[in-house]
């Protein structure tokens, strides 16, 4: 039966499911070509309710209310369904909430986090894998120290093949190539990782050689800076005669 909705062409739809027969939220995937009435007998095995007792109630990614799924011979993907929505299954046959996960009317049975972790089938497996939640912060974060570490890395292996007593040419972001020699290579209390200090040829620098107190080499005052290995090039950069022996 045509609702007048049109179909989203992606075949699939990753939704979250809530019941009044359980306290409990999962996840689960179905094709948007499944009829209503075939979802509702999937529906049996997981929320343990009879699909001829079943209401489905539809609510967007943020939980608000859309629409009942009351029509039996509707498709699924007939409906707004997005992934991330949740369908709400209201159980008419008279069953208590939590009537089969009451775990004084059974034998208790145990799930150590390792085998939980192990199952492909779970929430969190399902959070994990779409990067929900907590699952993102922390994909993010370790991407971060990843890129963080690579970066360091790099610079010890730059700084690696800078001596002092090189000439060098100095290449930062938005400012104009500087020739100069250069003077320290290392780590410094001001910031961590590992700097290298320039003399320049001309006073386009900040410093003497000294930070913060500290004393890294001796330069003529806005003649020295500290640069990143990674933005210095040695090799044959004469100093430039800028006419300072001209009559």
């Amino acid at each position: 039966m045509d609702s007048g909705v049109e179909i989203i062409t992606n075949p699939l739809v990753d939704v979250r499911l809530t019941s009044t027969r359980s306290s409990f939220e999962s996840q689960r995937r179905f094709k948007r070509g499944i009829r209503i009435a075939d979802l509702k007998l999937s529906l049996e095995m997981i929320v343990g309710a009879p699909s001829s007792f079943m209401e489905l109630e539809l609510f967007s990614v943020t939980d608000a209310f859309l629409l009942k799924l009351d029509n039996d011979e509707a498709l699924l993907g007939s409906y707004p369904v997005d992934d991330n929505c949740r369908i709400h299954v209201i159980d008419k046959s008279g069953a208590q909430m939590d009537e089969f996960s009451d775990l004084s009317k059974g034998e208790k049975y145990d799930l150590s986090d390792d085998v939980y972790e192990q199952r492909t089938d779970s929430a969190r497996t399902f959070k994990k894998k779409h990067n929900f939640g907590r699952f993102k912060e922390e994909e993010d974060i370790a991407k971060k120290k990843a890129e963080k570490a690579a970066r360091e890395e790099e610079e010890k292996v730059a700084a690696a093949a800078i001596s002092v007593g090189n000439r060098c040419k100095v290449q930062v972001n938005g400012q104009p190539i500087k020739l100069g020699t250069v003077m320290y290579v290392g780590t410094t209390d001001f910031k961590p990782g590992y700097w290298v200090g320039v003399k320049y040829d001309e006073p386009l620098g900040k410093n003497n050689g000294t930070v913060d107190g500290r004393q890294y080499f001796e330069c003529e005052n806005k003649y020295g800076a500290f640069v990143k290995p990674l933005s210095v090039t040695v090799g044959d950069f004469p100093e430039e005669d800028y006419g300072l022996d001209e009559m």
